[in-house]
């Protein structure tokens, strides 16, 4: 099973060999140079970086502690996992006695940057007011007030994110990827639409009946499927077909600019025959036979996507500079598809994630009664500590004012 680690192992991989792709295609030179770049060794980095911030539990627990930081600590700025990872390599972790963070260049920052804003300021106008807005920078559904639902900094880090994009001015917009943040963030999509449908396929939870029949019907009644209201789609018992039914109507309404009917059919084809057909037809015994049919499939599907990576100058405003061929982003959608709803949509996986939702709360809520326990405090962990104290001074130089004894208290806790 892939960890964070092995995943940012795999993403670094596979952008690597994008970036290597597309310098050494002489169709994109001149692009590229316009654009600010195309390092591989920027990229890598990059990659190996973009989920440090991660917490436990993925995104469940992401939005578990975005929950906690804003509503029980009154933290604007919640907790976001790629603002997190951002923070570390410039502000936490130490690399020299003599600097802050890791010391990483600006192009390895601004890479790291899938999505270049905070969370409600910068840059102004924020994405947040573009229509359509940049992929991640909506609000999240039911909570317009928040800011954006992803975001790549903290206020803290706000003067770091200009610092690192600043090279890259009049080049690409404020709120747009620098190529090699494109590269990166494409990277992982791929690593998480194969990796995670191979993981759970070794680990016997992807089962072919329930896919086959899922993409299988929607074959088979995709005409009958389109006439339906969406009321009536989403009404009554699920039904095999209609689910991805659903996902073909968001993709439209989302992705106009690149989604298209002959795609999407094509690409549920092509999943049926390589997954369905293919790698789930036999279950994973844990043979070298079965190892290497799971090998050749990740890495046919990887050169596949790869050898389909172009870069355009003038995107819309919901993809980067670099992107995936229409028929291999339809197949990628699928695949992400396939893990969503055949994976983690399970009750029996929503029965782990309550009891994980309930374990990260009880953590943070201990934390926090920690350091309002002035008989325990001066037992908090050193480097706790001065995590603590670094979010002090930061919150002070944000706010002239002071950030007062409860506010200080609650970013002591968040932080």
């Amino acid at each position: 099973m892939h960890n964070r680690l092995t995943h940012s192992l795999k993403v670094a991989q596979v952008a690597r060999a994008i970036a290597e792709r597309l310098s050494a295609d002489e169709r994109y030179s001149g692009l590229l140079d316009e654009l600010g770049g195309c390092d591989p060794d920027v990229v890598e980095a990059a990659a190996l970086a973009h989920d440090l911030g991660h917490p436990p539990f993925g995104h469940l627990g992401e939005q578990v502690l975005d929950r906690l930081a804003r509503q029980r600590l009154g933290l604007p700025d919640g907790f976001e996992g790629n603002a997190q990872s951002y923070r570390i390599v410039t502000s936490t972790e130490i690399r020299r006695a003599t600097t802050i963070g890791l010391d990483l260049t600006a192009a390895v920052r601004a890479a790291m940057l899938k999505y270049p804003w905070t969370r409600h300021s910068y840059p102004n106008p924020h994405p947040r007011h573009l229509d359509p807005p940049p992929r991640g920078a909506s609000p999240p559904p039911g909570d317009p007030d928040s800011g954006s639902a992803k975001f790549g900094a903290y206020t803290t880090e706000v003067a770091d994110l200009r610092q690192a994009r600043e090279p890259f001015a009049g080049r690409i917009a404020d709120w747009q990827q620098t190529v090699e943040a494109s590269v990166m963030d494409t990277a992982d999509d791929i690593a998480y639409a194969i990796h995670d449908v191979e993981d759970f396929h070794r680990v016997g939870v992807l089962q072919q009946g329930s896919v086959a029949t899922e993409l299988i019907a929607w074959q088979n009644e995709a005409a009958e499927l389109k006439k339906l209201p969406d009321g009536e789609l989403d009404a009554g018992p699920r039904r095999p077909g209609r689910s991805l039914e659903r996902l073909r109507r968001h993709l439209h309404r989302k992705d106009s600019w690149i989604s298209d009917e002959e795609g999407f059919t094509a690409a549920v084809e092509q999943v049926r025959h390589e997954l369905v057909d293919g790698l789930l037809a036999a279950p994973f015994d844990g043979s070298v036979e079965a190892e290497q049919y799971v090998a050749r499939f990740s890495a046919r599907w990887t050169r596949r996507l790869i050898d389909a990576i172009t870069v355009v100058p003038d995107p819309p405003v919901r993809s980067g500079h670099v992107m995936l061929a229409p028929a291999q982003w339809h197949e990628v959608q699928v695949l992400k598809f396939v893990h969503q709803g055949f994976v983690l949509a399970r009750p029996d996986l929503a029965l782990h994630q309550r009891g994980q939702a309930s374990l990260l709360t009880t953590l943070v809520e201990a934390l926090h009664a920690w350091l309002l326990d002035p008989d325990e405090q001066a037992r908090l962990p050193r480097r706790l500590h001065d995590l603590v104290d670094l979010a002090d001074a930061e919150l002070e130089a944000l706010d002239t004012s002071g950030p007062g004894p409860e506010r200080a208290v609650q970013a002591r806790a968040a932080r």
